[in-house]
């Protein structure tokens, strides 16, 4: 069905190789840094491009898995269009998203220093580590996030881990876990480097979004009410009721506050 991860299986196309860090500047990943991972994969990767949407969740320019159980969380712009969409687990939440990025490796490296950089100005712990995909920034005060990033071609995937420090191993494993099986679709559009690709909310979900959106300015007060369960995916089993927030993305530091997702 696939033959390559993040990058064209194409012909004559380049596959991107992952940027090593430099020596002596990064920690050691203590988890199984050996086990072949081979995605997160492009959509180009798939003989059959619709078997790419097979127990995932279609999200426009990523497919993502849902871990058993999950919940999803769109957060919304100031415009009320989906600017993110969270994975909530009982460990935590983490959010997979893909932007335009050169045919060479290397975006994610810079990415990542200026992710620790902006960590450090905030004054929070920063640690570098070396993971199963390569390095990860993970910041520290009340509360924990971790980026994870990938490099593939024209396209950087970057994973943001949300939660509290008692359960964020288990949470890291699970969102590694469905990163590797993240599908990319980049199209062919040109774009600037760095430029985040359009979120897309499968139409039962956007449908539950209006749906909820018009209740609640309909209930007394217009107050907020949170979305439903998501069962575990595959199959035709419909997409999961979500839970709408005001974005509060922006810089390192807001992730590192925003521990809850509520």
């Amino acid at each position: 069905m696939m033959a390559f991860g993040r990058g064209k299986s194409k012909a004559g196309a380049d596959e991107p190789t992952r940027a090593e860090p430099a020596p002596g500047d990064v920690a050691d990943f203590d988890g199984d840094a050996g086990e072949e991972l081979e995605g997160p994969f492009d959509i180009e990767d798939f003989d059959d491009p619709a078997a790419a949407a097979t127990a995932r969740l279609d999200l426009g320019s990523v497919l993502v898995p849902m871990p058993a159980g999950a919940q999803v969380q769109v957060e919304l712009s100031e415009a009320g269009v989906p600017s993110a969409v969270w994975l909530v687990t009982p460990n935590g939440r983490f959010n997979i998203a893909a932007y335009a990025a050169p045919k060479s490796a290397g975006l994610w490296r810079e990415v990542a220093a200026e992710l620790a950089e902006a960590l450090r100005r905030d004054s929070a712990s920063v640690s570098v580590i070396d993971g199963p995909f390569g390095r990860e920034v993970v910041g520290s005060a009340t509360g924990a996030v971790r980026f994870i990033g990938v490099d593939g071609y024209r396209w950087m995937v970057r994973c943001v881990v949300n939660g509290p420090h008692e359960s964020m191993e288990a949470l890291s494993q699970q969102a590694r876990d469905a990163l590797a099986d993240t599908v990319v679709r980049r199209g062919d559009t040109p774009l600037p480097v760095r430029t985040p690709l359009p979120v897309q909310l499968p139409e039962p979900m956007a449908e539950q979004l209006r749906a909820a959106a018009a209740a609640r300015g309909a209930a007394p007060g217009g107050g907020q009410q949170p979305g439903g369960v998501q069962p575990g995916p595959g199959g035709d089993v419909p997409p999961p009721a979500p839970t709408a927030r005001r974005s509060a993305e922006g810089s390192a530091m807001q992730q590192l506050r925003t521990i809850t997702g509520g």
